[in-house]
Order: structure tokens, then sequence, then C-alpha cells
């Protein structure tokens, strides 16, 4: 049974250009579906166990991913926490209410910014040193006077 050649122009009418739309946009996913469901019997046997996906793997994978973000934003949530005691220490609040394990924390985190500090000091230091010697070099040569002068032999 064939059907007649659809005619593609602007329909003017709303509801029935969006029924139209409703109905076309119907047909190509069951199309779609019907090709994706194809392809997918068309594989032998063991291709298909291997791309199916229950949902018991599919929620292991997730709470699995899901755990893993949480013990990141944990961390995360842990060391600002640290850095703002840090910083609060810094202005005079007492450390008096921390746990043993808050004050290893604290020390810790205390010395990696101490070697962050330190390092960036000395990259700043060894730069100002180069551009200094750099800046002396181009004095003393441009101060340099030969120490032979070339003299022309006239006959």
């Amino acid at each position: 049974m064939a059907r007649k050649k659809v005619k593609l122009a602007y329909i003017t009418d709303d509801s029935a250009r969006k029924a139209t739309f409703k109905k076309r946009k119907k047909g190509l996913m069951k199309k779609g579906v019907q090709s994706v469901l194809a392809r997918f019997n068309s594989m032998p046997s063991m291709d298909q166990s291997k791309k199916m996906f229950n949902q018991d793997t599919y929620l292991r994978e997730r709470i699995g991913k899901v755990q893993e973000q949480l013990k990141n934003q944990k961390k995360e949530n842990r060391k600002k926490e640290i850095e703002r005691v840090m910083f609060q220490s810094l202005t005079g609040k007492s450390l008096q209410g921390l746990m043993h394990m808050d004050l290893k924390d604290l020390d810790r985190t205390i010395d990696q910014h101490l070697e962050q500090i330190q390092s960036r000091v000395k990259s700043i230091t060894e730069e100002a040193l180069k551009n200094q010697s750099q800046e002396q070099g181009a004095s003393v040569a441009a101060d340099h006077k030969p120490d032979h002068v070339i003299k022309r032999w006239t006959i």
C-alpha cells in the first residue's frame, strides 16, 4: 500500500502544524528504534551480551561513581575548612577547640603553604638576580672601551 508523497510546505495553522510535527517525529522515532533493534538482533549472541546493560550493573556503576564524587567532595571540604581555621588563627582566633586530628591537618596545611611561599620567593629572587646581572652586563658592555686601537698605515 503506497502512500502519497508528503508535500513539504509551511503549514500556516498552528494546531495543524504542531499535530503534523508530532506525527512526523513519532514516525521518525519509531523508524530509528526499529533500525537500532534490527542491528542489535543481527549481531551474534556473544556480541549482544557484551552490549547489553542490565539495571543491576548500571546502578552499581552509578553508586560507585557517586561514592567517589562524595569522597572527593569531603576531601575538598576538609581542606577548605582547615584553611579557614588557619587564616582565622592568623587573625588571632584561638585554636583551643580543635581535636588532635584537626591540629595535625592544620600543621600539614601550614607546611604546604610555607613550601609554596618559599619556592615562590626563591624563583622571584633568582629572576631578580638574573635581571640584575643582565643589566650590569649591558652597562659594562656599553662602558667597555677596546683595549687596542687599530692604526692606519699610510704610505
